[in-house]
């Protein structure tokens, strides 16, 4: 006879125990305005900050390279969570509101 371990059997008496739940997949407005800003912010710190450090804005490269780092620091997350937000809202498979992290 072959053993059974029932510690981790699931009987009609666990799933009579389980609750019934809903999802809630409401898009998170706040968090998706921010990460839309932190992209938006992000792009124009890069594209400024490329025109600064080309045409020696403040006497020299640093000024530019500083806003351009700032930029790109700034424009990550904001791509990230926006295009999680993008495809939550278009339905893809394995993307959910829920992925983007409260504020």
């Amino acid at each position: 006879m072959a053993y059974v371990d029932h510690a981790f059997s699931i009987t009609d008496e666990d799933i009579m125990m389980e609750t019934s739940y809903t999802v809630n997949n409401k898009p998170p407005i706040k968090e998706i305005a921010l990460a839309v800003a932190l992209l938006i912010t992000g792009t124009l710190g890069i594209v400024v900050g490329s025109l600064m450090a080309y045409n020696r804005v403040g006497g020299d490269k640093a000024h530019g390279m500083f806003f351009a780092i700032l930029g790109g620091i700034l424009f990550i997350p904001g791509s990230y969570y926006t295009r999680i937000a993008y495809y939550a809202y278009k339905g893809y498979k394995g993307f959910s509101f829920s992925n983007i992290p409260p504020v």
